[in-house]
């Protein structure tokens, strides 16, 4: 499943960098899965966990790992764990993920299961994402889960220089961006149109106020 998954879904649809691959192939994607929908787990499409959210389909989990670029030594800061799926992967090819979750049901559950699966270099708080997680920055790369109606500062401050950020932006129709810090400049490339749940908490509802 794991292997035709990889193949057809993913090195068929253009990713290239092999230890995305590889880190695809080896983390089990129906461990992360609700038990009703167990025999969609490799399916391509998002499948619902729970309280209103998604795990990503494969092929955009691979390309938004790719997009970041990771290498031996990266630190990465994930805003929303969902179902602990992406930190996994993300585990598999950095030194060590910070990931952050608002609903505290799911943070639970992706906790356990990262624990049970044996990854010990990830970290997981219950809080607002679009804050970041400013204690432990600057981060080389950071990944965004769900879609803010713009892009939040504080992941821009946490943004080391030379870092990544790859995230969804907007609210009807949302584009996946890769932004990086050059020089101190923010440089934004616009990705592919997608579909994510939006991101959700206080700060949020005050920009949209605001």
């Amino acid at each position: 499943m794991k292997e035709e998954m990889v193949e057809t879904q993913l090195r068929a649809r253009g990713i290239k960098d092999e230890a995305v691959l590889n880190a695809m192939l080896k983390v089990d994607r129906h461990k992360f899965v609700p038990k009703e929908i167990l025999h969609l787990a490799y399916a391509d499409r998002p499948l619902p966990i729970g309280e209103g959210q998604t795990i990503s389909q494969p092929y955009i989990v691979a390309l938004m790992t790719e997009l970041l670029e990771l290498k031996s030594g990266d630190r990465v800061l994930e805003i929303g764990t969902g179902s602990g799926y992406q930190a996994a992967i993300l585990v598999e090819l950095a030194d060590h993920v910070y990931t952050i979750e608002i609903i505290e049901s799911l943070a639970r559950s992706a906790e356990r299961i990262l624990k049970e699966l044996g990854y010990r270099n990830v970290d997981l708080k219950i809080g607002d994402g679009y804050v970041g997680w400013e204690e432990s920055a600057p981060f080389e790369a950071i990944i965004v889960t769900c879609a803010p109606p713009h892009i939040p500062q504080p992941l821009l401050d946490q943004l080391k220089e030379g870092g990544r950020l790859v995230i969804p932006v907007g609210e009807y129709y949302q584009e996946l961006k890769k932004i990086t810090r050059v020089k101190g400049q923010i440089k934004s490339q616009n990705v592919i149109p997608v579909v994510f749940v939006p991101m959700t908490g206080e700060h949020v509802k005050v920009q949209k106020k605001g």
